[in-house]
């Protein structure tokens, strides 16, 4: 049998039409509201409705990604899958992709191999439109920002002082720095302005952690657009935009339905990025699913230190959640990678690298089971090449921390590859657990940062720069101090510097920006060199992807 793509294995596979999938795990279909025959959203009124005692919560995070690959989104969909074929009731709940990564180096975000969820290229593409309802309602504040300024500007807003941005949905660098409003007193009032990307929009965070539609509108009336010549915050509320920022997201704040290759339940809803936001799916959409599953399987972005700890600091203590259990993903060669094995030798045994190299998952062990509190197991996701003696080494490296390792094959097996990872996971459900947080709300700000980069990046101290002194002065005579922080930093370290694998120590990390989110209810603190629009690589996956006469597509993956 020859090797085959994701794309042809998922286009292969027969879907059962969505309604099949929905009466399965217990949605009526009054609640659905139809995309064709694959895809639905899942109607407000279910949850209402719905008086069904939740399910577990599982979480899957990984060690800090590498080139290499670790199979977070893989592991995760056979997971659940895995849990259906030992004969529990479970469901999915991912992050819908963005197109940045989609053209750019990632490529889709759907799983891989036998553990994808589909309509793969629907997903991929566009799905059923949230993204662009989100970027539709940024810009249309952005409008109405713009256009208050020019019709007399009556809140007396200083061009120089807006912190609202544009956005677009694609790595796009040309448009990080623009100015506008040129062309004469008709076109506006000539500013600097810029764009983020959708994933990276404050709508996208307030999508994900609103609750129903009054908790979307107020959180949007929160926004801060910026500020007046007085230094006096502006809201969105000010500028009257809520109401029909609200209507342009109304479906979008609705949860959508899909399946797995094998007909497993998923939710796919919401996309904030972890490296730049706080990197989990909705709060509506993991609501349902554990009003649907004995156990849901869900994801959080790029490694532990980010996506696990937003998770865990800000979606769940706003959200009221409580994960049963952890699983921490990784890759015999990704961890190689982080020994220093160069990409060309990580197909080889190399034990000196991997040891190396370990301390890097033990650390995101250390902090999901004692800063946070949380039964783990380790899903090392297995590749032809590893050795015995690699597996065994990380096997006898975790258990010094009491905790298991589970070889997931789901990749290729799909969910019969993950029975032992589900085993373990039921196992560890079972188990009381003490879940606490990293730091207390009460903290000052400049506390929280301590404590996220001492405690979970293990950095011997947090620098401000003198302006982000000057924002953190503002944040804190603004009442905003009892708001969760939410760290913009690299995915690929530990600390601020890319260039640090492993598990670095005797370094300090520099916040250079302090800003509030306060519609979406946290401050970020962007670090080091971090991004809020990425741009295109040399060779964009962009350039593979075609569609033929017949309308199927190619090149995704």
């Amino acid at each position: 049998m020859g090797y085959k793509s994701d794309i042809e294995i998922a286009q292969e596979t027969k879907m059962l039409n969505i309604r099949e999938i929905a009466e399965n795990a217990g949605i009526a279909e009054d609640y659905l509201e139809l995309y064709g025959n694959y895809k639905a959203k899942v109607d407000s009124g279910f949850m209402k409705d719905n008086k069904a005692q939740d399910g577990k919560l599982i979480l899957v995070t990984a060690i800090t990604p590498t080139p290499a690959g670790e199979g977070k989104t893989t592991t995760t969909v056979g997971l659940a899958d895995a849990l259906r074929k030992i004969g529990k009731k479970s469901v999915v709940a991912l992050r819908e992709p963005s197109l940045g990564p989609v053209f750019g180096v990632k490529g889709g975000a759907a799983g891989g191999g036998y553990a994808q969820v589909v309509p793969m290229e629907d997903i991929n593409l566009h799905f059923t439109g949230d993204f662009h309802a989100v970027g539709a309602a940024n810009n249309l504040l952005a409008a109405m920002l713009d256009n208050h300024i020019y019709q007399e500007n009556r809140l007396n807003i200083d061009p120089r002082r807006i912190t609202w941005r544009r956005c677009v949905d694609m790595n796009d660098r040309q448009l990080r720095f623009i100015v506008g409003g040129l062309g004469g007193r008709v076109n506006g009032t000539p500013r600097e302005d810029g764009y983020d990307i959708t994933v990276a929009s404050e709508i996208m965070a307030i999508l994900c952690l609103a609750k129903d539609i009054s908790d979307l509108k107020e959180r949007l009336s929160k926004i801060i657009v910026g500020y007046t010549y007085e230094e006096k915050p502006v809201t969105a509320g000010e500028l009257n935009a809520q109401g029909a920022m609200a209507a342009l997201l109304k479906d979008a704040l609705k949860p959508n339905l899909v399946q797995t290759l094998e007909h497993t339940p998923a939710f796919i809803h919401g996309g904030p990025f972890a490296n730049i936001a706080h990197g989990c799916n909705s709060v509506t959409a993991t609501k349902a699913a554990l009003k649907l599953g004995d156990y849901v399987v869900t994801e959080a972005g790029f490694g532990a230190d980010l996506g696990a700890e937003k998770f865990l600091d800000i979606k769940c203590r706003a959200a009221g959640l409580k994960p049963a259990a952890v699983v921490i993903v990784a890759t015999v060669r990704a961890l190689k990678h982080h020994g220093g094995a160069a990409k060309a030798e990580l197909l080889k045994e190399n034990l000196d690298a991997l040891q190396k190299g370990l301390p890097n998952l033990l650390q995101h062990v250390e902090n999901i089971t004692k800063v946070y509190g949380l039964p783990a197991v380790v899903a090392i996701n297995r590749f032809p090449a590893d050795s015995e003696a690699e597996l065994k080494l990380i096997e006898d490296r975790c258990r010094e921390l009491n905790v298991n390792v589970a070889l997931s094959e789901v990749w290729g097996k799909g969910g019969e590859g993950g029975i032992k990872l589900a085993n373990e996971v039921v196992r560890l459900c079972e188990k009381p657990n003490n879940f606490t947080y990293c730091y207390d709300l009460k903290m000052t700000i400049t506390e929280k940062l301590d404590a996220i980069v001492r405690k979970i990046y293990r950095a011997d101290s947090v620098e401000l720069t003198p302006a982000a002194q000057k924002q953190l002065q503002q944040l804190e005579a603004l009442g905003f101090s009892g708001l969760p922080v939410c760290m913009a930093k690299t995915q690929y370290s530990f600390s601020d510097n890319a260039l640090l694998l492993g598990a670095p120590r005797g370094f300090k990390v520099t916040v250079r920006n302090l800003k509030v989110s306060a519609g979406a209810g946290f401050i970020v603190a962007l670090t080091g060199e971090i991004m809020t629009m990425p741009g295109l690589p040399k060779v964009p996956a962009a350039e593979k992807i075609d569609v033929d006469e017949n309308g199927k597509i190619s090149g995704l993956f």
